[in-house]
């Protein structure tokens, strides 16, 4: 299964915050949103690709655009993360029905059970507008997402 290609609707999905509190992609119709998804919580490139993000939290909210953070991970495990690392943005728990959000997206790897390091850029009508899914052990770069998210704006 690919990807969703940009132009393509973005799959719709319901995962649970740190909180417990139910978030939809659909409720965040109006505005763009990006989904990151990442491997493993606590790991080392996961850590230091999401606090480049929450250091450069500006960028993106100077555009409107929702940063949610997608882990097969259990919401538990993403709340002690979020807090040990101050991200104020959404962690996101594709826990259970395991993966399925990942696979609705075709960035689970079933072999290993987990999430692999991909990002969506969904604008406010939940069309994909900008993707990239880098191999194992390889960081998103942060000129990528300002590139992506420019391009929105300009559009």
């Amino acid at each position: 299964m690919a990807h969703p290609a940009v132009g393509d609707l973005a799959p719709d999905f319901s995962l649970s915050d740190t909180h417990g509190t139910p978030v939809t992609l659909s409720g965040l119709r109006g505005g763009p949103a990006v989904l990151v998804f990442v491997p493993f919580a606590f790991s080392g490139t996961c850590t230091g690709e999401l606090c480049e993000l929450r250091d450069n939290i500006a960028d993106f909210e100077q555009a409107g655009v929702h940063v949610a953070v997608i882990s097969c991970d259990p919401r538990h495990s993403l709340r002690a993360w979020a807090a040990q690392e101050g991200f104020g943005f959404d962690l996101l728990s594709d826990f259970w029905p395991h993966g399925e959000v990942a696979r609705a997206y075709s960035v689970f790897d079933e072999a290993k059970g987990h999430a692999v390091r991909g990002s969506f850029l969904v604008d406010g009508e939940g069309i994909v507008r900008w993707s990239v899914v880098n191999p194992p052990g390889r960081a998103r770069e942060l000129s990528e997402y300002r590139s992506a998210v420019a391009a929105l704006a300009a559009a």
